[in-house]
C-alpha cells in the first residue's frame, strides 16, 4: 500500500466516472462481470459508492446509505457520480484522515488503508464497466496492477467473510484489468 493512496484513488474515481459518461440509454440493460448486475446497477453502485466514500471519511458508519442508488437522479448519473467525486475529494483532502480510523465495511481501519480498498473498487467496477459495454481501450492497465497488488496483499484465497468469489485462473500475461477482476473471482 502506498503512504498517500488519495492520488489512486481520485484517479480510479475518474476513471470510472469517464466510463460511466459513456453509458447510453441503450447499455442499461447489458450484463456486467458483477454476478447479477446490469450496467444500470453498476452504474447506481458507483454513484452510491462516491456518496458512502465521503460519508465513512466524516466519520459516519457505511450502513447509513445504501450500497445502490435508488432511480436515476435528477441531474442525471453521470453529473451526480461527478459531484459525488467532488464531494469525495473534498472530504478526504484532510490529510489527517489517512490515519483516523474510519469504519469501512470491512471493518474499522485507518483511512489511508480505506482509501487503498476503495482504489480496488472503483478500478475494478471501471474493468466491469468496461467490459460490459465494450470500451475496455479506456482502461488504464498501470492503475489496474496496482489495484491488483494490493488485492493479492488485503483479499485472501479463502474468501470466508469476504463479497468476493474463489479467484478464478487467467493467463499470467492477460491484461490487469483481466487479472483483477480474476482474482476477485470474476470470469
Amino acid at each position: 500500500m502506498t503512504t498517500d493512496p488519495r492520488d489512486d484513488l481520485f484517479r480510479a474515481a475518474d476513471l470510472a466516472g469517464d466510463l460511466l459518461e459513456t453509458v447510453r440509454g441503450e447499455d442499461h440493460h447489458l450484463r456486467t462481470p458483477c454476478a447479477e448486475w446490469s450496467v444500470l446497477d453498476l452504474v447506481g453502485h458507483l454513484v452510491a459508492v462516491t456518496r458512502r466514500v465521503a460519508h465513512i471519511g466524516r466519520g459516519g458508519l457505511p450502513g447509513d446509505l445504501p450500497t445502490m442508488a435508488s432511480g436515476e437522479p435528477a441531474q442525471g448519473w453521470g453529473p451526480a457520480y461527478r459531484a459525488g467525486v467532488a464531494e469525495m475529494r473534498t472530504v478526504w483532502a484532510d490529510d489527517a484522515l489517512l490515519a483516523r480510523t474510519v469504519t469501512h465495511p470491512a471493518g474499522p481501519m485507518p483511512g489511508g488503508a480505506a482509501a487503498t480498498v476503495y482504489v480496488q473498487e472503483f478500478a475494478t467496477h471501471a474493468g466491469d464497466l468496461a467490459v460490459a459495454i465494450g470500451r475496455t481501450d479506456l482502461l488504464d492497465e498501470e492503475l489496474a496492477e496496482t489495484a491488483l497488488a494490493d488485492s493479492m496483499r488485503f483479499v485472501p484465497r479463502d474468501r470466508t467473510g469476504f463479497p468476493f468469489g474463489d479467484p478464478v485462473e487467467v493467463p499470467a500475461d492477460a491484461p490487469a484489468h483481466v487479472r483483477l477482476a480474476a482474482w476477485l473471482g470474476r470470469g
